[in-house]
């Protein structure tokens, strides 16, 4: 069984800063490429940011230049680090990880930022 344990989210002010991780564990042969995603109240899930397992990287435009996201290929491990906040940018956030199988999916983490 494959699990998916996200942390990092909270209240911070517009302009602040918060690092997501999310780790995997569990029958997992290979992972290809990690995401992550959101979704506010009211609006359809959304991706935000993608690493493959090189390591190449892209972003959703609304995110360009203010989030990052890693991974730890030891440790199965996936990060997005998340600065200059903006009010808009509220909502869960989820983990994804695509691998040869079937993807899966983090519990979500909120992540408010107050004006």
């Amino acid at each position: 069984q494959v699990r998916l344990v996200e942390s990092g989210g909270g209240l911070v002010q517009a302009g602040g800063s918060l690092r997501l991780s999310c780790a995997a564990s569990g029958s997992i042969f290979r992972i290809n490429a990690m995401h992550w995603y959101r979704q506010a109240p009211g609006k359809q899930r959304e991706l935000v940011a993608t690493i493959t397992s090189d390591g190449t990287t892209t972003s959703a435009d609304s995110v360009k230049g203010r989030f990052t996201i890693s991974r730890d290929n030891a440790r199965n491990t996936v990060y997005l680090q998340m600065n200059s906040l903006k009010p808009e940018d509220t909502a869960v956030y989820y983990c994804k990880i695509s691998t040869t199988g079937p993807g899966y999916w983090g519990q979500g983490t909120q992540v408010t930022v107050s004006s």
